[in-house]
């Protein structure tokens, strides 16, 4: 079977293969696109209660044996001396030259028992590693719902809701029968739904309160009918989510959840990988859009410093994958770091009114999140000189104007006024861009996680509470 490698040698610069992808647009499978509209559904997060239907865009691996704690811990760059059971971690894995490769949530259910769940890099990565390194560990790959499922039925291991908004606490008395345990962020406790006993993080990925719950599928429909009673006997409103307005609640909350895998370069271990990644898989379908064309695969790379995940590294550790790359990045002083871009209004509607005049139009700006490349990477510009990269973008109803999250040097300060430049500067084969002009639209460089709700709520020494 073809691998990553014979792909990248077929098309000689894996950029070009990246960016003439066919794949077409990044789709949230399975659940409805709007229960009521989008922007309800934004706005509820803030104002009363809403419902994520997390079952089926993420992937689920399942990492347990004798040697689980050591393999992750290796293969990871957190710090697992304070993994006790019944916590999560942000979970990131890099390669040896100290690149972000992906990440997950990662639960800790027995001593010798993880769960992982998040975006197929991380998953891919994990399993290649388990065989390569011959760890003495089991592993149950549940990937994540085909994106385009045509009718066909879909199971999954486990059904996975969020409930959060200021309405939610309400919601969660009711159904657990009475008072919920006082779980700390990003700590697991049991609840009740109804009859069952379930799972629940602590969490607040829009910045609310909010909890996390899982079970197996099969409990699916009883959970979702259940909590949707409850917030009826609570005398909430709460609003399901579609898939439409589900990824834009990180343009609020701050975190960057597409940046390519640092897998394209480097000699043992990364070959290896790219020889064991078939044609299919995410790191060979993908897409790379946005006005940023390079031709080093190199310059589309982040490292955990520039996403705001240099606390989690376990440098206490004995020996991690990355840990020698990541100290000699510890001490550069060309780390870009996390901001939030908010976009210039007039400069926006000028974008969208050239759909309606004679011409090529700009590139159209999709709402409530324009989703068509798995890693987008737009040019952040201070006059000639590019000083950022603009990597997830989308519309809040919320904060009503579009923002993105991205990277810029560390001389960018919050306020200042730059320029992205938005659309692709040549045809590509991608079948999810049309014929365009590119544009240029001033951002104002903001504070990250931009919701002040979010900045205040989340717990101290959180990712999303770095300051700029």
């Amino acid at each position: 079977m073809p691998s990553l490698s014979d792909k990248m040698k077929e098309w000689g610069n894996p950029v070009e293969m990246l960016r003439n992808s066919q794949i077409g647009m990044y789709v949230y499978p399975v659940v409805t696109p709007e229960f009521r509209n989008w922007r309800v559904e934004q706005e509820a997060w803030r104002k009363t209660a809403v419902l994520f239907d997390q079952s089926h865009h993420m992937d689920e691996l399942i990492v347990e044996g004798p040697q689980a704690e050591e393999f992750l811990a290796y293969h990871g760059i957190n710090a697992f001396g304070n993994f006790n059971l019944n916590r999560a971690k942000h979970y990131v894995p890099v390669t040896p030259a100290g690149h972000v490769i992906g990440d997950h949530i990662i639960f800790r259910e027995r001593e010798d028992k993880f769960i992982l769940v998040g975006r197929a890099p991380t998953s891919n990565w994990l399993m290649f590693a388990a065989a390569w390194g011959k760890w003495n560990v089991r592993i149950k790959h549940d990937p994540r719902s085909t994106s385009r499922p045509e009718g066909e039925r879909v199971l999954r291991t486990h059904y996975r809701y969020q409930i959060q908004g200021p309405d939610a606490p309400k919601i969660f008395e009711k159904m657990n029968g009475g008072p919920i345990p006082d779980i700390k962020f990003f700590h697991v406790d049991w609840i009740n739904i109804g009859s069952k006993k379930v799972q629940a993080l602590r969490h607040g990925m829009s910045g609310a309160p909010g909890l996390e719950v899982w079970g197996p599928y099969e409990d699916k429909h009883y959970i979702h009918s259940t909590i949707l009673q409850a917030a009826r006997d609570a005398g909430v409103d709460l609003v399901q989510c579609g898939s439409r307005a589900y990824s834009t609640n990180t343009l609020e909350s701050g975190w960057i959840p597409s940046p390519l895998p640092g897998i394209y370069t480097g000699d043992g271990m990364l070959a290896d990988y790219r020889d064991w990644l078939g044609t299919d898989m995410y790191e060979a379908a993908g897409a790379i859009g946005g006005s940023f064309i390079s031709d080093n695969i190199e310059d589309y790379y982040v490292n955990p410093f520039e996403l705001g995940y240099d606390f989690y590294i376990g440098w206490k550790k004995d020996d991690f994958i990355g840990k020698d790359a990541l100290l000699k990045m510890k001490e550069s002083k060309t780390n870009r770091k996390k901001v939030t871009f908010e976009w210039n209004k007039e400069d926006v509607l000028k974008v969208i009114a050239s759909a309606f005049e004679d011409g090529i139009p700009y590139k159209w700006i999709d709402f409530p999140q324009p989703n068509y490349a798995s890693s987008s990477v737009d040019m952040v510009m201070h006059g000639d000189k590019m000083v950022g990269m603009s990597m997830f973008n989308g519309y809040s109803y919320n904060e009503r104007c579009v923002l993105s999250l991205g990277v810029v040097d560390q001389s960018v300060e919050v306020g200042d006024v730059l320029t992205l430049r938005w659309g692709e500067s040549d045809d590509t084969a991608k079948t999810s861009t049309e014929q365009h002009k590119q544009a240029e639209i001033r951002v104002r460089v903001s504070p990250t996680p931009y919701s002040n709700e979010a900045r205040s709520s989340y717990a101290e020494n959180s990712w999303r509470t770095k300051a700029v």
